[in-house]
């Protein structure tokens, strides 16, 4: 899978709030704000892009910490469960995640017949949600699009649809 986007520089500034974020979640379960809880997050702050766990993972060992897998997807299930991440749907075979938190969201279109991957900007589209959100006397958290297209000739070709996304994507994310 081929991915292009745009601006969206991971920042530190927002390291704080996270963590402040994250502590009061894990305080809510019972759960202690570890070390290696604060590296995995530090660690997908400093990702700019789409990330898999074994990416993640790589980007620790990098760094110097060694951090079970396991350790890392509970902590992926708790910044998800916090609001700070968000899995990406565009791929049966592996789970993809993003930075939800302290950053313009990122929409994409997913070519389900290619696996390509397009970071594209959505004007307006935040000023919507929020207003449709103020209107209902709601408070928005975050949001996010996914367009699933096909090239031309896809749907002729029997792409596209939940049915697409079942089939597993030969290309592998771009690293």
């Amino acid at each position: 899978m081929t991915q292009k986007h745009g601006n969206g520089d991971a920042s530190v500034s927002i390291m704080e709030p996270l963590c402040a974020v994250f502590r009061r979640r894990l305080k809510q379960e019972g759960l202690k704000y570890t070390p290696e809880r604060a590296q995995i997050l530090d660690a997908i702050v400093g990702l700019d892009d789409l990330f898999e766990v074994d990416r993640l993972q790589e980007t620790l060992r990098r760094g110097g910490f060694r951090v079970s897998k396991a350790t890392v997807y509970r902590t992926i299930r708790l910044l998800q469960d916090a609001g700070i991440i968000q899995q990406v749907l565009f791929d049966a075979d592996q789970a993809h995640y993003q930075l939800a938190w302290g950053r313009r969201p990122r929409d994409l279109i997913v070519r389900v017949d290619s696996g390509e991957v397009l970071v594209i900007e959505a004007p307006g589209l935040t000023e919507m949600c929020e207003r449709l959100c103020r209107e209902r006397g709601l408070a928005m958290q975050g949001r996010r699009l996914q367009v699933f297209a096909t090239g031309p000739g896809g749907a002729a070709q029997g792409g596209g649809g939940a049915a697409a996304l079942a089939r597993p994507t030969p290309a592998k994310p771009a690293r």
